[in-house]
């Protein structure tokens, strides 16, 4: 590979990371509104906002898993867990300091908003980091057996298995933390899971085109991955 596609491959997956960790950290800081939708009469979703950004990050990683490899993929998991860490730092420190009488925003309201992140962000730390190694594992315990081919199999089934992981993890500590009402569990559990599932399904021709394109920009074979040691 000429140096030229050596630094634009970097830059791609700059970007991605960079989309991977600004959808996480939104996902922590939205998610106390909770809204529903039905979905053509079949079911209706009861499910936090945050969940909209969060299947874009197994999108990403399932990219990075593709086209740079396992360990490109894990870095930028790595990488997700100090910025939630970080922004959950800048959290409590806001709530710490007392608000001007001219503030348009004052203490109550901040802590309304953001009282719970504290809590949301650590569950989401832990969920995360149980989901996207699983995700990660499983989708190359497929690559390996399906020797690079059937996109599609190791993409949908990595998905499914982290995302149910993940929704199971996080309502779990939420209704610990009696963040969530015990009631509303299972609920937001099948809500949750089956939305995330029908946007993996939805996702899985976005994933063949970037992949399709990015390996084709490359040059790349089956199963063939780009090395960035050398940037």
């Amino acid at each position: 590979m000429e140096q030229k596609d050596k630094v634009l491959a970097f830059r791609i997956y700059l970007v991605l990371a960079a989309l991977f960790i600004a959808s996480l950290v939104a996902s922590n800081l939205i998610f106390q509104k909770f809204f529903y939708f039905d979905f053509f009469g079949w079911h209706t979703f009861e499910i936090s906002v945050g969940i909209l950004p969060y299947p874009l990050t197994f999108l990403i990683t399932d990219t990075i898993s593709e086209i740079y490899g396992k360990k490109k993929a894990n870095l930028v998991v790595t990488a997700g867990i100090f910025a939630s860490a970080f922004s959950l730092f800048i959290i409590l420190v806001s709530e710490a300091v007392p608000a001007t009488a001219w503030s348009p925003i004052n203490d109550e309201t901040f802590n309304l908003v953001f009282g719970a992140t504290g809590i949301a962000v650590f569950a989401s730390m832990v969920a995360y980091l149980l989901a996207q190694y699983v995700d990660i594992q499983i989708y190359h315990f497929w690559k390996q057996r399906t020797k690079g081919k059937h996109l599609w199999l190791r993409n949908n089934f990595s998905t499914f298995s982290s995302q149910f992981i993940d929704t199971l993890a996080v309502l779990v500590l939420l209704c610990f933390f009696e963040k969530i009402e015990w009631s509303n569990f299972y609920t937001l559990l099948i809500s949750g899971f089956l939305y995330k599932v029908l946007v993996a399904i939805l996702d899985t021709p976005v994933l063949y085109a970037i992949v399709f394109g990015l390996k084709r920009r490359f040059n790349l074979k089956t199963n063939q991955e780009i090395e960035l040691q050398d940037i």
